[in-house]
């Protein structure tokens, strides 16, 4: 059944451009599934090697990889010139297979400086000398950021291109799918690969099977790349069809672009939604574990697997939301029910803490995984119903600078909001330390702060209205034609 809360914007799918098939979808996820193997690489190997293996302070750590985040902004840019400028004869492929060359080049360039930076420490330790090789491992992460901007972004506007109503909530459960397939696939690429290093190794083993591994992997990635995208465009794509100036994208500049994206007060407000949505769901990943170990008392082995029941809910709530969620209750409906489910979820991960029962608090956690995919779900469906044919790219980018400026606060969030509740705690009890009987009430602030933004969440979607999105937004583009002939 289709969805019936939001209208059809798609003209009439011309003779020659057939329907996407299955196979065709499991094909484009592939792509999805080389960036979860690079996130892996990244977040786990780089960060592994410079803490553990080189002794680089954790925060310097984190933040040189986490500056990729902050380029988040070129996602807008990137976008625009994929809406208006095509490479190697494609809008959307040719920057995917150039971006993502370009990811495999930097991660490998970002390994050789991190060695630069372990001489320095090896000769004279960390200090000041060590500066400038962060500096540049920081500068190489920007690239990186960049890079992964240029190729992430039009792929996801190609989604746009080659879907309709009828195919999008799958093709996008798919994708989201092969993302966690990836990940687990660099475990394992990652695991044959190291497998030999002993636990004592010494740097120069290290470095030999790293660099290994940072060939093998992004040459592997690049080839998935290039594989689920290859013809896909030429055949599928509806951009033409559906856009009026077709023939004149070079009328869509930068500028008038941004004046699209800002035409309609429903871009901002979906901006907020976003932003909101992000933020609640993501606030409790740096103190999910903490909590595990300081109110239940759980080891370290098994509060890692508090990840695993949450990244196994999400895995499972994405393939039922994009099979058998949306396409009967449509998405704003799916996102609401994902958003209240989430907030039930968060306030039993809560009073979970009163009972001190690590099995109740692995089914809850296992429950708002199901939530997360649920509404993850729904609200990208939503996100790319929210785009105008002729700058498709632009309005994605501006989704994902969303997405990732939200993700950058999220963990900084939950933690200020859990060192909030802690102070509040010793002022309360007139201490300097809190015993772990008592730190319940701190973890529960973030999870029910996360629940309440849920819950505005779902205010802010209500306001949401695509049909008036749409006029603006076409009444724009036509605004910004005219004044160009003028």
């Amino acid at each position: 059944m289709t969805s019936r809360d939001v209208p059809k914007v798609e003209p009439v799918t011309q003779p020659n451009r057939p329907q996407l098939p299955l196979l065709t979808m499991l094909r484009l996820g592939v792509f999805n599934m080389g960036l979860g193997i690079m996130s892996l690489l990244t977040l786990g190997v780089l960060n592994r090697v410079m803490i553990d293996e080189l002794n680089v302070p954790a925060l310097v750590a984190a933040g040189a990889i986490a500056v990729h985040q902050f380029m988040a902004p070129a996602r807008i840019w990137f976008g625009q010139m994929s809406d208006s400028r095509p490479i190697l004869g494609h809008h959307r492929s040719g920057y995917v297979w150039l971006g993502i060359l370009s990811v495999a080049v930097t991660s490998f360039v970002a390994v050789q400086v991190i060695w630069g930076l372990a001489g320095s420490m090896e000769e004279v330790g960390w200090g000041p000398q060590s500066y400038p090789w962060v500096l540049l491992l920081g500068a190489v992460f920007a690239v990186y950021g960049l890079a992964l901007s240029a190729t992430s972004t039009p792929f996801t506007a190609l989604l746009v291109d080659v879907s309709d109503e009828d195919t999008r909530s799958r093709l996008v459960g798919i994708g989201w799918a092969m993302l966690m397939v990836g990940i687990i696939t660099g475990v394992i690429i990652t695991s044959s690969v190291l497998g030999a290093l002993e636990i004592d190794a010494s740097l120069s083993q290290v470095k030999v099977l790293i660099n290994r591994l940072f060939i093998i992997a992004p040459a592997i990635v690049c080839v998935l790349a290039i594989v689920s995208t290859l013809g896909v465009e030429k055949k599928y794509s509806r951009l033409r069809d559906r856009s009026d100036i077709s023939d004149r994208e070079d009328r869509i500049t930068l500028r008038r672009a941004l004046t699209i994206l800002t035409a309609s007060r429903q871009t901002g407000l979906f901006f907020t939604f976003l932003l909101v949505l992000s933020l609640s769901l993501f606030m409790q990943d740096a103190i999910l574990e903490p909590y595990g170990g300081e109110v239940f008392a759980m080891a370290i082995a098994e509060t890692t697997q508090l990840n695993a029941a949450f990244g196994l809910g999400t895995l499972l709530g994405i393939i039922l939301t994009g099979f058998l969620v949306v396409p009967r209750i449509g998405k704003q409906r799916t996102v609401v029910v994902g958003c209240l489910w989430a907030a039930f979820c968060l306030v039993m991960i809560s009073l979970s803490g009163l009972t001190g029962s690590p099995p109740l608090l692995m089914a809850a956690v296992f429950c708002f995984g199901i939530a997360s995919g649920v509404l993850t779900l729904g609200a990208i469906v939503l996100m790319l119903d929210l785009t105008i044919a002729e700058t498709a790219g632009t309005f994605i980018g501006a989704w994902g600078l969303a997405q990732a400026i939200a993700r950058g606060g999220a963990t900084v969030l939950g933690g200020g909001v859990l060192d909030l509740g802690k102070a509040a705690l010793r002022a309360f009890y007139g201490t300097a330390t809190l015993p772990e009987t008592q730190v319940l009430p701190a973890y529960a602030l973030v999870f029910l702060t996360q629940a309440a933004g849920m819950i505005l969440a779902v205010v802010l979607l209500s306001r949401v209205d695509i049909q008036e999105f749409q006029s603006n937004a076409k009444q724009a583009i036509t605004a910004a034609l005219e004044s160009d002939m003028d």
